[in-house]
């Protein structure tokens, strides 16, 4: 695939969650089958330069950097949300007009052929954001996508905020992205706190590009499988269940 596309990669969290005894190690860094979480997401990045991916990190940052020393890095210290994670790359991507692609260094299941079909539709649709959807028949915690009567996309709407006719859409934001630089920073400047967290959500960003006048669209070619994030130990065994079966073990 031809590049004119870089990647930041959010790669900050400390994995409260997933703390176990005698293991102390940024999120992105707890293994599963022997290696690192960031690793497998790196390994499907491989399409891209490593000069042209930035990890943004931030809790215990040096372990990170120390075992991905020939990435750039961005520090988001304090971690004040993904807008504000995204707005701390901004400095690594300076004078870069091309597409940008948001992702999590926890979702080590999504496939380099995912990434790519959100690329290519991204170019396809001539988009200045695009976002990565799954559909699925579970009750799942994620944003729901509204789209308009005529299938456009409209809005993303939070699990907790959904109406029960909201409930039932099956299309769930993913929560992984391609933006054209210039609507991207515009919409990061213009993100603002207003929730209980007092974070910046790059959730936001996708309706503020709408309501200028931007284009954005959504491409539901996510599985439920890889959509899957690791926030929890049960979520760690479920990673390595699937990572096992792929690998035929």
């Amino acid at each position: 695939m031809e590049t004119g596309i870089k990647a930041v990669v959010l790669a900050a969290g400390k994995g409260t969650r997933l703390r176990t005894e005698g293991v102390d190690l940024p999120k992105v860094l707890r293994q599963a089958r022997g290696r690192a979480l960031l690793d497998y997401v790196l390994s499907e990045l491989s399409f891209l330069p490593r000069e042209d991916i930035v990890l943004v990190v931030g809790y215990e940052r040096e372990k990170v950097t120390a075992a991905y020393p020939d990435y750039l890095h961005a520090v988001q210290e304090p971690q004040r949300g993904t807008g504000h994670a995204v707005q701390c790359a901004r400095e690594a991507l300076a004078g870069f007009a091309g597409s940008v692609l948001v992702c999590y260094g926890d979702m080590p299941l999504l496939r380099r052929e995912t990434y790519e079909s959100l690329i290519a539709t991204h170019r396809k649709e001539g988009n200045d954001c695009t976002l990565l959807s799954a559909v699925s028949d579970e009750e799942l915690p994620y944003g729901r996508i509204v789209r308009r009567a005529d299938g456009a996309f409209s809005h993303i709407v939070e699990d907790k905020d959904c109406t029960p006719e909201e409930k039932a859409i099956r299309e769930l934001n993913v929560g992984v992205y391609v933006f054209e630089a210039g609507p991207l920073w515009e919409a990061i400047d213009q993100l603002q706190p207003n929730n209980a967290q007092g974070e910046y959500y790059l959730t936001d960003a996708p309706s503020y590009i709408l309501s200028r006048g931007g284009k954005v669209g959504a491409c539901p070619t996510c599985t439920p499988e890889e959509m899957l994030g690791v926030n929890t130990v049960e979520q760690l065994r479920q990673v390595e269940e699937i990572v096992g079966r792929r690998e035929g073990r």
